[in-house]
C-alpha cells in the first residue's frame, strides 16, 4: 500500500515532510503534491483519481486557513483521509475546527496543529489492519518508544 500526501501550498512543506519520514520508518512508499482545494480543484480530482488507481490506501492533507483541502479530498474518494491542521491565521485552530467540523458521511480524521508525525503513524495503523509485518513494526515502535521515554526518566531530569 501507499500514501498520498497533499499540500495545500509549497509553505506547508517543513510540517509535512515529517509524515513522509514516518512512512519511511516503516518502509511504506508515498508522494507528495502540492494542490489546492481552491486554485486547482480540477488538478486536485484528476490526482486523487491516479492516486487512487495507483493503489493508495490513505491520503494526508496538510492545509491551513480555511483548511478545506482534507474536506474536498474525502468528498472525492472513500480511502481514508488524515487531516494536517496547520499554524496560519490565530494559531492553526481555524485550521483545527474547519477539518474536524466535517459534515456527517464525509469522515475526516485530524490530528493535532502541525502534527504530520501523529498522520503519519496514523496511516500506518490505517494500512496494517490487513498486513500483519507492518502490524508488528507498530507495536515495535511503541515498545521502543516507551523505552526511550523509561531510559530519559531513569534519573531525575535537570532544568
Amino acid at each position: 500500500m501507499k500514501v498520498g500526501i497533499i499540500l495545500g501550498s509549497s509553505g506547508d512543506k517543513e510540517v509535512m515532510k515529517a509524515a513522509g519520514n514516518v512512512l519511511d520508518e516503516f518502509g511504506i512508499q508515498w508522494s507528495a503534491h502540492i494542490l489546492s482545494a481552491h486554485r486547482t480543484p480540477e488538478l486536485l480530482r484528476a490526482q486523487v483519481a491516479k492516486m487512487e488507481a495507483d493503489g493508495v490506501g490513505c491520503f494526508i492533507a496538510g492545509a491551513g486557513l480555511a483548511a478545506h483541502l482534507p474536506g474536498v479530498i474525502a468528498s472525492l474518494t472513500t480511502i481514508p483521509v488524515i487531516g494536517v491542521p496547520l499554524k496560519a491565521a490565530l494559531e492553526g485552530m481555524d485550521s483545527l475546527l474547519s477539518i474536524v467540523q466535517m459534515p456527517k458521511g464525509i469522515p475526516v480524521a485530524t490530528v493535532g496543529i502541525n502534527n504530520s508525525t501523529n498522520a503519519g503513524l496514523l496511516a500506518v495503523q490505517f494500512l496494517y489492519s490487513g498486513d500483519n509485518d507492518l502490524k508488528q513494526k507498530m507495536k515495535k515502535y511503541r515498545v521502543d518508544m516507551k523505552e526511550r521515554l523509561e531510559m530519559e526518566n531513569k534519573e531525575e531530569v535537570k532544568l
